[in-house]
């Protein structure tokens, strides 16, 4: 489908000091219209004393604290709150605690990053008091104490709370506060929930053996799990990577696939459930596995594939030499790059394909812009990826996005006209 033209919109969302920021403490909210993060000042009268602060929208959220924890703010679901992890020090004493909603709770030895619940109403966090660590839901601590626990994470429902917890040199899942049973270890980025909240998986490790666990059952034992456990959509199928003899491979439905890889990486279910990819490297080599075959020939790096929402379509950015350009139903696109720093995304129909791009100049530097329906956008200094930013459809004809030009921000609007 082609576009007779395009409108651009600017919306000024606030100002960022690149002198006195922190770029990786920013977070975008989920409706990618939302911008925090973290800035480091000498506010008067602390002279010789750096204070730290977070900003929304380039609009300070104060007070000053001691030290904030840089990778823990996040936006609820709804975009409306935030919360973080800041300290203060008192006579040598150091204590944490979370902000949330500009209010500062209970102050302990230690804080996890803050999670909010897919509803947006209810807030949970790992706390350290002296060597007990458990975990505070709502303000309210958790009887049980461990050596230590993880950031719970909450079922898509809201409804359910899981999270690791270690006791005597031994980790475990505690689900709805109900701990399983004992193991070694627990593979990275696991526990995870099925989309229906229904069903729990994890990978773990006792003495040299790993796998997967499964509604609280136990499946094959490998040479090694990796942490990129994803369920389908339905909720019914589940896939990962697993190792044997030093090669990987992926499990789906319990069913090993016969291809082995010396690497795998990020695994995808179709929307409608039916299909999968990942991305599977030998030596140097990376590519794309689709529905079991592998598609096109080797790179030298490919981003993570995407499946259109319809499941028929699929796309990924690839790297050959210098230059990177997208892969679009296993077809190369002629336009090359220096760098294309996102996975393409595909619109609500299916139809139309954005990514961001970026060009380098040894007199203008690095400019960013959208790419999109193979069309370039307007260039920036930067457009926000970072802490969620992405390219977000409205509707098949519309995107928005974050952008930066110097130090302003901008919410960035795009409308598709045909003739």
């Amino acid at each position: 489908m082609e576009m007779s033209n395009m409108t651009l919109t600017e919306s000024f969302i606030g100002r960022v000091s690149v002198y006195s920021w922190f770029p990786n403490s920013v977070r975008v909210s989920l409706d990618n219209k939302h911008i925090a993060w973290v800035e480091k000042h000498r506010p008067a009268g602390s002279p010789g004393i750096d204070k730290f602060i977070v900003l929304v929208d380039g609009k300070a959220q104060y007070p000053f604290y001691g030290a904030i924890e840089e990778n823990s703010i996040i936006f609820s679901s709804d975009s409306n709150r935030l919360a973080y992890a800041a300290a203060v020090a008192h006579m040598g004493v150091v204590k944490w605690f979370v902000v949330v909603d500009e209010k500062q709770e209970k102050a302990y030895d230690g804080v996890t990053a803050p999670v909010f619940s897919p509803d947006s109403k209810h807030l949970a966090y790992g706390a350290q008091e002296g060597k007990a660590s458990f975990i505070v839901l709502d303000r309210k601590e958790e009887e049980k104490r461990y050596d230590s626990v993880s950031s719970p994470i909450f079922s898509p429902d809201s409804n359910h709370l899981v999270y690791n917890a270690t006791l005597c040199d031994k980790w475990f899942v505690v689900l709805d506060g109900k701990e399983e049973k004992q193991c070694n270890g627990i593979v990275k980025n696991t526990p995870i929930f099925s989309p229906d909240s229904s069903r729990v998986a994890y990978g773990a490790v006792i003495g040299i053996k790993w796998f997967v666990v499964l509604d609280g059952k136990e499946e094959k034992q490998y040479d090694g799990i990796a942490g990129n456990l994803t369920f389908s959509s339905n909720s019914k199928r589940l896939a990962y990577s697993a190792m044997r003899d030093d090669k990987w491979f992926v499990v789906v439905d319990g069913e090993e696939e016969k291809k082995q890889y010396d690497g795998i990486g990020t695994i995808i279910f179709s929307p409608d459930s039916k299909r999968l990819a990942y991305t599977g490297q030998v030596g140097n080599k990376r590519f794309i596995v689709v529905d079991g075959k592998e598609e096109g020939k080797g790179y030298d790096n490919v981003t993570a594939p995407v499946f259109s929402p319809d499941s028929t379509r699929w796309a990924y950015a690839a790297q050959e030499g210098k230059m990177w350009f997208v892969v679009l139903d296993g077809k190369e696109e002629n336009k090359r790059y220096d760098v294309i720093v996102t996975a393409p995304v595909f619109s609500p129909d299916s139809k139309r394909l954005a990514y961001v791009a970026v060009t380098s100049s040894w007199f203008a530097g690095d400019k960013w812009f959208v790419v999109l329906d193979a069309k370039e956008v307007k260039r920036y200094d930067a457009i926000v990826i970072r802490g969620g930013g992405r390219i977000a459809f409205d509707s098949p004809d519309s995107i928005h996005y974050l952008a930066q030009k110097g130090e302003r921000l901008f919410l960035v609007q795009e409308y598709i006209e045909f003739p």
